[in-house]
């Protein structure tokens, strides 16, 4: 048994993460890795055994714009262990290594965890918090100027990571520098939920459903308020619901968050006094 860190390029061990990851999850990072997206933000800690990934806790470095404070918080994600070698300990020797590299460095630590380990992470200090979600009802008179942006091509990609990098819109706790981590879903099961409005040169990662419109990101390189986003998308619309944390609540309901086998647990720093929601793009 060894410990193997941060290993993007090694194809066999890559390989293996993907397998692992394929069995318990579903879903792999071969695509997000060949489309160049894959960086040092994302590192697996993995138990090896006979060169084949056998436990992950996976360290995601998440640069947070808190209210125009910048913090370094570490989450972990992609934790599972294949079911031949349960029962080892393997999870808590990888956190505690995770805790030896980053509890001086981060800011705090977080992790998402289904139902079934809630009584796990409180063991490494981990306590269960709350998020809150923005929403509210609308009517729009406007008439409808977005376009819908299918992320299924490279040319695509290129001018949303222009966009990007040029960015100006800010909530109020979102997502500092990690474009990589969003691209992860926009290339993956996200591809026909980006819309884009020429006027403005804004970007939309929405989900539509009928009057329903559920926002996760705006993207612009020119102002432009959460107001004249729902506005884009025309008289259609009648309730919007925020997948991140607006810099003004004033308008918006707000209700605490609850995600069918999700909790929120959070080590070293406090929600108490944040009505926030971590950014549903920064999830990994």
């Amino acid at each position: 048994m060894r410990i193997v860190k941060n290993y993007r390029n090694n194809d066999k061990l890559r390989e293996s993460l993907n397998r692992l990851t394929e069995k318990t999850f579903g879903f792999n990072f071969e695509d997000w890795y060949k489309n160049g997206f894959w960086n040092d933000k994302y590192i697996p800690y993995s138990i090896v055994e006979d060169e084949s990934v056998v436990a992950n806790v996976s360290v995601n470095i998440i640069d947070i714009n808190d209210h125009g404070v910048l913090k370094y918080y570490i989450q972990l994600g992609t934790v599972m262990t294949d079911e031949n070698y349960r029962n080892r300990g393997y999870i808590r020797t990888l956190i505690n290594d995770i805790f030896k590299d980053y509890g001086e460095k981060a800011d705090g630590f977080y992790l998402f965890a289904n139902d079934e380990v809630l009584n796990f992470y409180p063991k490494f200090g981990f306590v269960a918090a709350k998020e809150y979600q923005y929403s509210k009802e609308v009517d729009v008179i406007s008439e409808k100027t977005v376009i819908s942006m299918p992320m299924d091509n490279q040319k695509n990609w290129q001018k949303l990571i222009k966009a990007f990098k040029s960015n100006v819109f800010r909530g109020g706790f979102d997502m500092a520098d990690n474009f990589d981590l969003m691209m992860f879903h926009i290339t993956g099961y996200m591809q026909n939920s980006v819309y884009f409005d020429k006027q403005t040169e804004t970007y939309i990662i929405a989900d539509v459903e009928s009057e329903n419109v559920f926002i996760h990101a705006i993207i612009s390189p020119n102002p432009v308020s959460i107001d004249d986003v729902i506005n884009m998308f025309g008289g259609q619309v009648k309730t919007v619901t925020l997948g991140f944390t607006p810099a003004d609540s004033l308008g918006w309901t707000v209700n605490e968050y609850f995600e069918d086998d999700t909790t929120l647990f959070i080590r070293g720093f406090s929600l108490d006094d944040k009505i926030i929601l971590f950014q549903t793009l920064s999830h990994a």
